[in-house]
């Protein structure tokens, strides 16, 4: 239902229509809805697994220069920097900004400048012909034409709201992508580093099998063994040498996915598959308190974000079971002569408030709040839901990272010791101690550990990114004391 009220020139504004329109004014500052709180959700009091030592918050942002690889560093950056996926990230950013502008906007009032000159012509035999006036005549009209919506019980006020935390709930969410763009774009890298150091592990112990090849053909050209001794080496020599290309194709598409994940061109990192890489330097990553990462992951910012902006969306709907009033104002002049047009006789004003009231609706109001307390009730489920997957992510992958370094420190010693035994069994069988199966067991069981090694390292590293992912690492936001 709408109430208008007659129009009143602006200088004999009936003094009751100010004592009606000023409290309502007044009123604005409330607002119906309930306010947002960040839901409790008990974070446990610590690790499973123990860690000692605090976050360095500036280490934590920029985790990548952790281990000390330059070349790491550079395609990190330069895929933070071009990154094409972050660059649509920053665009919607831009595009919730540019909504929150207009929330913002809908507070003030809106003021339109008019002007019109209007040639027109009565029907001398129409009804409202006038004889004392002349048929045709032109009427000149210029003036501004206002109206404001009076927030009586904060709509525009959660609107507003809403439209900030959507905003931030996106700007939460591009750093959630950048996050997990370094986090991909250090897994890749390391993934190319794997498999260089496999290609040179699994290349030198062609080499050794070549060498045993050439001491079996001289062997059996001395009689001291059987032709079929040269036929085993050659089959084993042929079969190391067959998982060379695999592994070169592996080394080859992750520096083509490195080029992508730079915004480049797919074959612009190609020449890292041609570099060596340095040894991977993996430490143990000082964790810090639980309840930090729920301060810091940016996921859990955005959830918390979402249902900031669907409770101010419940006050929005709520607001609509109350009356709203709108003041129209206009001001200007009109007159039928472009001499008289300027002047105090052709000036004209008029304002009119108007209360509008749904009444009665089928009940489409009391819906809609329904609608919106279940959206604002889900929201606050997915809030709790991404405080206790982040926990479960950290406590993962800080279990993960420290069972593989275990797994590569009992990698590295079992690879010393299988060398060792590896040469002990070549000068053996030089010496016609042990058989030749023997040796070539032992060849091939020290370039299968030293390839597990080399994975293990690039796995860990992975690891290890994945702790600084799940520590909601990659941004420069300090946690909040």
């Amino acid at each position: 239902m709408r109430f208008p009220m007659k129009s009143h020139s602006l200088s004999r504004m009936p003094r009751r229509l100010m004592a009606i329109v000023l409290p309502l004014a007044l009123a604005a500052c409330a607002a119906v809805g309930p306010e947002h709180e960040v839901p409790v959700v008990a974070s446990g009091s610590g690790w499973t697994s123990p860690s000692a030592g605090a976050v360095d918050a500036a280490a934590l942002a920029a985790w990548w220069k952790t281990f000390g690889d330059i070349e790491l560093e550079r395609v990190v950056e330069l895929a933070l920097a071009n990154n094409l996926d972050l660059r649509q990230a920053d665009l919607a950013i831009e595009a919730a900004r540019a909504q929150l502008g207009r929330a913002e906007a809908n507070t003030a009032p809106i003021v339109a400048a008019t002007g019109s000159a209007q040639r027109s012509r009565t029907s001398l035999n129409a009804p409202e012909y006038n004889a004392q006036a002349s048929p045709e005549q032109t009427v000149y009209d210029s003036g501004l034409d206002a109206s404001w919506e009076i927030d009586l019980f904060g709509s525009l006020r959660r609107q507003r709201e809403s439209a900030q935390a959507a905003a931030q709930m996106s700007e939460a969410d591009a750093t959630a992508l950048r996050t997990s763009i370094a986090a991909e774009t250090a897994r890749t890298y390391f993934t190319l580093r794997g498999a260089q150091r496999e290609l040179v592990a699994r290349q030198a112990s062609v080499e050794a099998l070549q060498g045993v090849l050439e001491l079996v053909r001289h062997r059996v050209k001395a009689g001291d063994l059987p032709t079929v001794e040269v036929e085993r080496a050659q089959a084993r020599l042929d079969q190391a040498r067959a998982l060379l290309p695999n592994i070169e194709a592996r080394r080859q598409a992750a520096a083509i996915a490195l080029g992508l994940l730079s915004g480049g061109l797919p074959e612009s990192q190609l020449p890292l598959a041609a570099s060596p890489g340095i040894d991977l330097a993996l430490h143990a990553v000082p964790v810090g308190k639980r309840a930090d990462i729920l301060r810091r992951r940016p996921d859990i910012v955005s959830a918390e974000r979402q249902l900031a902006a669907a409770t101010a969306d419940t006050g929005v709907a709520t607001a609509e079971l109350f009356p709203k009033l709108t003041i129209s104002a206009s001001a200007g002049f009109r007159a039928l002569s472009d001499t008289t047009f300027i002047g105090s006789d052709s000036r004209r004003g008029a304002i009119m408030p108007l209360i509008s009231w749904r009444i009665f609706d089928g009940g489409r109001v009391r819906a809609d709040i329904r609608a919106a307390e279940a959206r604002q009730k889900s929201a606050a489920v997915g809030y709790e839901k991404a405080v206790l997957a982040a926990l479960a992510d950290a406590e993962k992958a800080l279990s993960q990272y420290d069972h593989a370094l275990q797994t590569i420190a009992a990698q590295r010693t079992a690879v010393s010791s299988t060398a060792r035994a590896a040469q002990t069994s070549r000068r053996r069988y030089e010496l016609g101690d042990v058989m030749l199966s023997d040796a070539l067991d032992a060849e091939r069981e020290l370039a299968d550990l030293q390839a597990a090694l080399a994975l293990s390292q690039a796995g860990a590293a992975s690891d290890m990114v994945t702790l600084y992912k799940a520590l909601g690492g990659g941004w420069a936001a300090p946690v909040p004391q």
